[in-house]
């Protein structure tokens, strides 16, 4: 069965980049520039996994993260269980990642520490391809 990532990334081409990258490895690709979006397509289409930037407009990442968290944790919409949310991110000091597990984050990658490839090869791992 073909997996479904949501990308929610406000930098056009990075969204673009990777929309590419992980459409070519099979999966299909829902993608969103800000968290406000973001969370109205993560409830709305229940995504295998979220790729999630934290700094962006509207709406940002650790927000959104603990806005799906709590509609997880109130109603039976996401029968499946909490959404696996990998952050991608330019941040890489303690309080943000500390905040992004509080809100139950499977894991923080920050991006210019990360490759493409390491990326795909993280969201594969996490969904068992």
């Amino acid at each position: 069965m073909t997996k479904t990532i949501l990308i929610v990334e406000d930098d056009d081409s990075l969204r673009n980049i990777l929309c590419e990258k992980l459409e070519k490895e099979r999966f299909v690709i829902l993608k969103a520039k800000n968290g406000q979006e973001g969370l109205e397509m993560a409830l709305a289409k229940r995504p295998d996994l979220i790729l999630l930037d934290i700094i962006m407009p509207v709406m940002d990442g650790l927000t959104m993260a603990n806005k799906l968290r709590e509609v997880e944790g109130k109603t039976d919409q996401m029968s499946q269980g909490r959404t696996p949310i990998i952050f991608l991110t330019n941040l890489s000091d303690e309080k943000a990642l500390s905040s992004g597990q509080q809100a139950g984050v499977y894991d923080y990658l920050v991006k210019t520490a990360w490759t493409l490839d390491g990326i795909v090869k993280k969201v594969k791992d996490k969904l068992g391809e």
